[in-house]
């Protein structure tokens, strides 16, 4: 375990002739690395860490911290919570590049929420939950797609839907499908997304249950379930309906946003406001891509913005992401 280093600001002499100290802002600020193109695989990710970690401790390299930086950032952004840590490490104790306590605390949050007992502990040494914007290293990578808007229907037209026509899980049990088919149109749902996401979350397993608590088909937490009426989590049927419930509210909320609604369902709708988009989870990353790719990447979902206003983040979550796009 890496040991909290205090930055040291020191003068040396060479042959009696006094050498200025250097000072913490002499280090140098790594940039942000540059947009990846196409697709980024969860072994190309570790590739990143395994690479930074040889040239933050010159292991078999040449050492280069702000290289290292660049990829433990490139790394972060797509979900790595050892990468996170260590980032956050080298700007706590100034390691070859510039201190900085608030993007640390954010680097250390993320990578905490993930599970990290040694970021946790750092984090609370920082004082607990970091105020702000996360920095770049946390925000959503450029081949994230942008947050998706729906444009109103032309007068007198009937919107065309392809989710009727998406095909059901084949492992699905008839049952459950029956049951989902007839209640979805309650709570203005595709069945397919509905299935899609008891697949991703408990596999058609009406006893699953997770280390966080969540149960059942749908995975509800207590607290989830408490707030749409669920009395038994483990009934099938209050389970689903209260997962429905869920869903609807959160593509309410995200405005029909696929993407942010099943990342919301699985990280929170809080974590994806704070990181203007899918947060910086490899689960939750995970998590979105099957859904998305089982949903045939259908972005938009219909909504009812009469049962819960627009996330106030919303238009800053579009503009951060459009920008990202942009460049």
């Amino acid at each position: 375990m890496r040991a909290l280093l205090l930055p040291l600001l020191f003068v040396v002499t060479t042959a009696g002739a006094q050498v200025p100290a250097l000072t913490l802002e002499q280090l140098p600020r790594p940039t942000m690395p540059p947009g990846e193109r196409g697709p980024v695989v969860p072994a190309q990710v570790e590739r990143w860490r395994q690479e930074a970690k040889a040239l933050e401790y010159g292991d078999g390299v040449k050492r280069d911290e702000v290289a290292a930086a660049k990829l433990y950032c490139r790394a972060a952004r797509y979900g790595d919570a050892e990468a996170q840590y260590s980032l956050g490490w080298m700007l706590t104790n100034s390691r070859g590049i510039q201190r900085n306590d608030a993007e640390a605390a954010h680097l250390f949050a993320a990578a905490a929420e993930q599970g990290m007992e040694q970021a946790q502990n750092m984090l609370e040494r920082m004082g607990g939950t970091p105020l702000g914007d996360p920095p770049p290293c946390l925000r959503p990578p450029e081949t994230d797609p942008p947050v998706a808007v729906a444009s109103p229907p032309a007068k007198g037209s009937k919107p065309v839907s392809l989710w009727a026509t998406l095909p059901l899980p084949e492992r699905a049990p008839p049952a459950i499908v029956s049951y989902v088919k007839l209640v979805a149109p309650e709570y203005q749902l595709s069945p397919a997304l509905v299935l899609a996401v008891m697949a991703t979350e408990s596999n058609f397993d009406p006893l699953a249950e997770s280390p966080k608590r969540a149960q059942g088909l749908m995975q509800l937490l207590p607290e989830t379930g408490a707030r749409f009426g669920v009395v038994r989590l483990r009934d099938p049927s209050q389970n689903i309906r209260g997962g429905m419930a869920y869903l609807r509210w959160l593509l309410a909320y995200f405005e029909g946003d696929v993407m942010l609604a099943v990342a919301a369902y699985n990280a929170g709708e809080k974590a994806v406001d704070r990181y203007l988009g899918v947060p910086p989870y490899a689960e939750t990353r995970l998590y979105v891509r099957k859904i998305m790719a089982a949903t045939g990447g259908q972005r938009l979902h219909p909504f009812d913005a009469k049962v819960t206003g627009a996330s106030p983040m919303l238009m800053r979550v579009k503009a951060a992401m459009q920008n990202i796009q942009g460049h």
